[in-house]
């Protein structure tokens, strides 16, 4: 396993300790940091700015949800699955270096060990769904080797 996807793991764990205890975003890393073996501090690093950032963003990306699951009540949607759409949304709009299909991909991923059997293609509409809007929008920037769209 990647230590980026040992730290998206690390970040949802967080996240949805923190959703259920309401304890601070620093208390709730600090508490699942313990229960894994041997973290590496840079894994850590990378969960604790994904969550912060996320957590920043929740509002932005909770509207970028309800308006692509119209057939969905917001409040019904799975907690795990909720998470798992926010952090792949904040990679997309905050982290320059993280190309989009990697953070679906790996939301997609991350949903079939911690979420329900139908959560990977529900994950997978809304975040391409989300994913064109935003490109549309202008407001995906990523640069690095690999990065760039190439136009014709």
């Amino acid at each position: 396993m990647s230590s980026r996807r040992k730290s998206r793991e690390l970040a949802l764990c967080a996240y949805y300790a923190q959703e259920m205890s309401k304890n601070s975003t620093e208390q709730a890393l600090n508490d699942v940091a313990i229960l894994t073996e041997k973290v590496d501090q840079s894994v850590i690093a990378f969960a604790q700015k994904l969550l912060q950032k996320t957590i920043d963003l929740q509002v932005e990306c909770d509207d970028l949800i309800k308006a692509k699951a119209l057939n969905w009540d917001f409040k019904r949607i799975a907690i795990l699955d909720k998470l798992i759409l926010r952090i792949a949304i904040c990679e997309f709009l905050q982290f320059e270096d993280i190309p989009p299909k990697v953070s679906i991909d790996e939301a997609i991923e991350i949903s079939k060990k911690f979420s329900t059997d139908k959560s990977g293609k529900f994950i997978n509409g809304i975040l391409d769904s989300i994913l064109n809007d935003l490109k549309n929008a202008g407001r995906i920037v990523k640069s690095g080797r690999g990065l760039l769209e190439k136009t014709l």
